[in-house]
């Protein structure tokens, strides 16, 4: 599965006050990453307004790309462009609170999902995998050495 998101609405579901926020879109950025470690999904990440740097893509792994719209180029024009550029549209999805974003996606015979889905998808996805690695930290066992020393430390007493 490929998401493609609308990176300021789902900002917006995960934090109300980004806008004061300068290091929403890192935090964002981060969960995304821990999203993507647990579901290998490939993700495109669509920001408005001006990049941090003068790249408009940033491949931060092989499979995850953030990408910003050029100059006058609004962040849903830019996922529609990238959508009409994808020959097998079954393994997207969009990501956006925005109607017309949708309807783009549901005009190119792309599903579609709301932020407020998708905020609840990742929750239960980070927390499932939270516990799964939980799970999976291996615990050493004593060696009879140990035994013997702490049976010897404690039966002094």
């Amino acid at each position: 599965m490929a998401y493609l998101i609308d990176g300021n609405n789902l900002m917006g579901q995960a934090d109300p006050y980004f806008k004061f926020n300068s290091s929403s879109r890192s935090q964002l950025i981060g969960r995304l990453l821990l999203f993507q470690k647990a579901t290998r999904a490939r993700l495109f990440l669509v920001f408005d307004g001006r990049p941090p740097e003068d790249d408009r893509a940033i491949k931060l792994n092989p499979k995850f790309t953030v990408l910003f719209p050029e100059p006058g180029q609004s962040a849903d024009e830019l996922i529609e462009e990238l959508l009409n550029c994808k020959k097998d549209r079954r393994y997207y999805q969009v990501v956006s609170s925005d109607r017309g974003v949708r309807e783009i996606a549901r005009q190119h015979g792309v599903k579609s999902m709301t932020c407020q889905e998708f905020w609840k998808e990742l929750k239960k996805i980070l927390k499932d995998s939270r516990a799964s690695r939980e799970l999976e930290k291996q615990t050493e066992a004593s060696t009879p050495l140990e035994i013997s020393l702490w049976d010897e430390l404690f039966g002094r007493k």
